[in-house]
This record gives structure tokens, C-alpha cells and sequence, in this order.
């Protein structure tokens, strides 16, 4: 058996090794992912305005399908066809959890313990089949299936978090200092406390979605509600440039990338 049928390990399926899908995580990594969070709040709800629920949940999800076809179709990590997936599931993953709320009336505080149900269990049914959470080793369609499942999770759950906290009190700017300060939390576990990097990694993925939500939220939201009263549809187009200027240097400077990709 070749090096290229092993990875960490353990026989893989017989299908074609690929490069690392996903980028390294750095510095640049939490801003791009703090931006397309905040992009994604504002956008879904410009859709949900300008187009109507059904249609707006409609066309997001069929970016959505779009978008991962062509990351499932590449062989390495590319960062457009990366943060493009990640820019969509944002947006869908807030109509998701928006649904349930405006059109379903299930209150956040059923659907955010409930999401994280669905996040646990597809991290649970990941780590049973591969025996890891890296997401330095995906490599493979089953296992860049369940990383992309696991990030939906993710968004789903952090928009559910995010308005359960701007609605009991915190308001938005009050839910962006809990999150900035809880997303410290894993960050200073996992190096004075013993916390594993995996573990880390994930919960502050969790949180980056509250985080980047409430603070776009907060810009676009009039006075009366405890905003900057910018507008939803200029504050989802400026984060939207910041995005693609970010992405197009990182195309270029390839420093969100191993020496193997």
C-alpha cells in the first residue's frame, strides 16, 4: 500500500489524493471569517426585504449548491472558490435559522440548544468515521462532506445564538462585547489550560458567527434599536468589498497556505 492511500494512519477508500481543502488557520482566516458572518446577517435580511422569504431562502440555497459543487469539484484549497462557499453558507445559514423563527415561530431559545444538538451530532458522526476533527487532513470527499456540514451547523447555530442575546437584554452592541470576550475564551484555554487545539478551534468557529452577525447588525439597525442606523444594504456591501479585497490578497500572497497546497 503507497503513502497516498494512508492518511493519518489509518486506509483510506480508494479514490484520489487531493491537497488540503480548507486554509491554514491564521490571523487573516478570523477576519475573513468574522467578515462573511457579518456580510451573511446583513445580505440574508436584504434578501428577505427586497425578495420575500420563499424566494430569498430559495435562491440562497441554490448558491449555496452552486458554491460547494464547484469546492467539491477542485482538487486543492482555492481561496474565491473557498470563501465564496463560506460567504453562502452564511447567508443560507441564517435564512435556516431564520425561518424557524419568523416563519415557524420556534423561539431562539428552543432553536439555539437545538442546533446545537445538530452541531454536536454531526461532529459526533465525523469523529466516528475518521477518527479526527483536524481540519488539517481534509483530503477526502467524505471528509470535506462532513467539514462542510459541520461549518453549517456552526452558522445556523451562531445566528440562533446571536439574536437570543440581542434579544434578552445584551441589544447588539452589548451581544458584540460577550462575544469578543467569549471567543478570547478558548483561545487562552488552549494555551494556559490544557485545552485541545481541535477543541479550540471549533468553539471559536462557533463563535466567530455571533460575533461577526451582532456587530454587522449593529452597524446597519436604526438608533432606535441601539444602532449606527448605516443601513443594511451599505453595510452588506462594504463588508462584502472588504471580503474580496481580503481574498484577492490572500490569492496572491498564498499566506493562508501550506507548502503543500
Amino acid at each position: 500500500m503507497t503513502a497516498e492511500h494512508v492518511l493519518d494512519g489509518r486506509p483510506l477508500a480508494p479514490v484520489r489524493r487531493t491537497a488540503n481543502k480548507v486554509p491554514e488557520v491564521t490571523v487573516y482566516f478570523w477576519i475573513v471569517k468574522v467578515l462573511t458572518t457579518g456580510m451573511g446577517e446583513t445580505a440574508s435580511d436584504l434578501l428577505a426585504k427586497d425578495l420575500g422569504p420563499v424566494p430569498a431562502v430559495g435562491l440562497g440555497g441554490l448558491a449555496l449548491i452552486a458554491s460547494l459543487a464547484v469546492q467539491f469539484a477542485l482538487r486543492r484549497y482555492v481561496a474565491w472558490a473557498y470563501w465564496t462557499a463560506v460567504v453562502m453558507v452564511s447567508v443560507f445559514g441564517t435564512m435556516a435559522a431564520d425561518v424557524l423563527h419568523v416563519g415557524l415561530g420556534v423561539p431562539y431559545v428552543v432553536s439555539t440548544p437545538a442546533f446545537l444538538v445538530v452541531l454536536g451530532a454531526v461532529l459526533a458522526f465525523w469523529y466516528r468515521s475518521e477518527r479526527t476533527l483536524s481540519i488539517h487532513g481534509i483530503r477526502t470527499r467524505r471528509r470535506e462532506a462532513f467539514y462542510w456540514a459541520t461549518v453549517l451547523a456552526t452558522f445556523a447555530l451562531g445566528t440562533a445564538a446571536g439574536d437570543l442575546t440581542a434579544g434578552i437584554g445584551f441589544g447588539y452592541l452589548g451581544s458584540v462585547v460577550l462575544f469578543a470576550v467569549a471567543i478570547c475564551l478558548p483561545a487562552l484555554a488552549h494555551r494556559f489550560g490544557g485545552l485541545g487545539a481541535v477543541t479550540a478551534f471549533w468553539t471559536a468557529y462557533v463563535i466567530t458567527r455571533p460575533l461577526g452577525a451582532s456587530l454587522a447588525d449593529w452597524m446597519a439597525v436604526g438608533h432606535t434599536r441601539g444602532g449606527l442606523g448605516l443601513g443594511v444594504a451599505p453595510v452588506t456591501l462594504a463588508w462584502t468589498a472588504a471580503i474580496a479585497s481580503f481574498v484577492a490578497w490572500l490569492a496572491v500572497s498564498r499566506r493562508d497556505m501550506r507548502g503543500d497546497g
